[in-house]
């Protein structure tokens, strides 16, 4: 049997860098920091993408290089390339050389971790490229022959494979290696000239395995077909302030971005975020208890899309509540952010790539369950709507005001469902909102897997969920 390379070969090649090269030069740049590390990076991706019936593109990167950063007090001195050697990192070392170093306070390492929530096995390796392309055209066939309305097809998939090695000047090393994919399904449907679209997705921190499971992929064609079709039948959306009644899983995306992000170390550590300096108080209506947990594993083995065996620090990632029963526990850390505020890390600090430092950020955040039944919150609902999936959203972190957009939602009048509305948008403030939650569904639920986030010009994968939410008193706006 053929031993497999060694995936740290992707990062120290002989004549480049060895790891005695790196501990060398990590020790040499960043002693008198209090803070910082090298962080080596490899990373395949692949995409395919098919639409009007044909394959429109078909990418494969690779891609390496490293991020050298050192820190002293509040200021961060931060180089990177794409190439790996030791004369590389060594020039890097130097740009650091702006530091302060007269008044170092040298940081603890993270503790140590050997945990690992997903496979070392890439996912562009396990799936020859043709099965890939016979797998979107299948499903660009069936989703024709689904219905007679059926215009227009879009599928796509895609993985990522990362090899990543975090390097101290204090010694500590760690790595991982990580696995990411996805599927997705658009389906645009036409009737009397009108068209509308429906979306589905999932994947996570595994392999492509059941997502070429003819049950998954049927999943996909039906979810994103049912949408259309849902939407086909929409009418112009209500305007004004009413009750609302959000479902579980993806739309927990508007706790994400209206809460979500209040909640991380670094607007909170520059009082920029409405909840700044309010641990302890009560933020949110009793029994709403929200929680980011990057240790989440994948119903299908794995983790989830935003979990991580460790952040892009070396920090284990954990459980955190941040809200519990309505009350502020605590905010989500990097290890800068945590240092400056005389508090521990969380394992929250991330990264979109090599070329990027780190900075607080969400992996899964959700709201965990409560005790009502779903169809009872319903009928609860006199003047509203229920909602079922967002897309695009702003938030104003200062403030914690928000826009969202419904992709998916129905009018509702005393407890019952009612035509389907298109062109709604939510209009609220997080910190409010948690104030007017009336009801808390049993139903909690996780995305399939599809989340971005983007904060800073990063882009991360993240998770998110929520049970069903009764919501009192949002601004609903519409044409209708």
């Amino acid at each position: 049997m053929t031993t497999p390379p060694d995936p740290r070969s992707l990062l120290y090649r002989p004549g480049l860098l060895t790891p005695d090269d790196a501990r060398r030069l990590t020790a040499a740049a960043l002693g008198q920091c209090d803070d910082g590390e090298l962080y080596l990076q490899f990373i395949a991706s692949e995409a395919f993408g098919f639409d009007d019936g044909r394959l429109k593109t078909a990418d494969y990167s690779r891609d390496a290089g490293f991020g050298l950063r050192g820190v002293s007090g509040e200021m961060t001195g931060f180089a990177h390339a794409n190439e790996i050697s030791a004369a590389a990192i060594g020039r890097a070392g130097q740009t650091l050389q702006l530091l302060d170093p007269a008044k170092a306070s040298p940081a603890p390492p993270p503790r140590a971790n050997n945990r690992y929530l997903y496979t070392d096995a890439s996912p562009l390796d396990a799936v020859p490229f043709a099965d890939k392309v016979r797998l979107l055209e299948m499903i660009d066939s069936a989703a024709r022959a689904r219905d007679p309305r059926v215009a227009q097809v879009s599928a796509s998939l895609a993985a990522s494979w990362s090899v990543i090695e975090i390097v101290r000047a204090d010694g500590f090393v760690a790595h991982d290696i990580r696995p990411l994919v996805r599927l997705n399904v658009s389906i645009v449907v036409e009737r009397d000239g009108r068209r509308e679209t429906g979306t589905f997705g999932l994947g996570g921190r595994r392999l492509y395995d059941d997502l070429f499971d003819p049950a998954t992929w049927n999943r996909a064609i039906d979810s994103a077909l049912a949408q259309a079709l849902v939407n086909l039948e929409a009418v112009a959306a209500p305007a004004g302030e009413m009750t609302v009644l959000v479902g579980p899983g993806w739309p927990g995306v508007l706790l994400h971005e209206a809460v979500g992000h209040g909640l991380e170390g670094d607007f909170n550590r520059k009082r920029t975020s409405a909840f700044s300096g309010r641990i302890g108080e009560r933020v949110a209506a009793p029994g709403v208890t929200v929680v980011d947990d990057g240790t989440l594993a994948s119903d299908h083995g794995g983790g989830r899309r935003g979990s991580l065996s460790i952040d892009d620090e070396g920090t284990p990632t954990q459980e955190n509540v941040l809200i519990e029963d309505g009350i502020l526990k605590g905010y989500m850390q990097d290890r800068l952010n945590a240092r400056l505020m005389g508090v521990a890390p969380t394992g929250n600090g991330r990264r979109e790539s090599y070329a990027h430092a780190p900075m607080p950020r969400m992996t899964n955040t959700f709201m965990r369950s409560g005790t009502d039944d779903p169809a009872e919150l319903l009928s609860r609902v006199k003047n509203g709507i229920f909602a079922t999936s967002f897309g695009g959203g702003q938030v104003d972190i200062t403030s914690g005001k928000f826009v969202f957009t419904c992709t998916e939602a129905w009018r509702v009048e005393n407890g019952r469902l009612g035509a389907p509305i298109k062109g709604a948008t939510l209009i609220g403030d997080g910190p409010t909102a948690l104030t007017r939650i009336g009801g808390i569904g049993n139903d909690l639920a996780l995305d399939e897997g599809i989340g971005i986030c983007g904060k800073g010009g990063q882009s991360v994968p993240a998770g998110v969920g929520q049970p069903s939410l009764l919501l009192e008193g949002l601004t609903v706006g519409g044409t209708g």
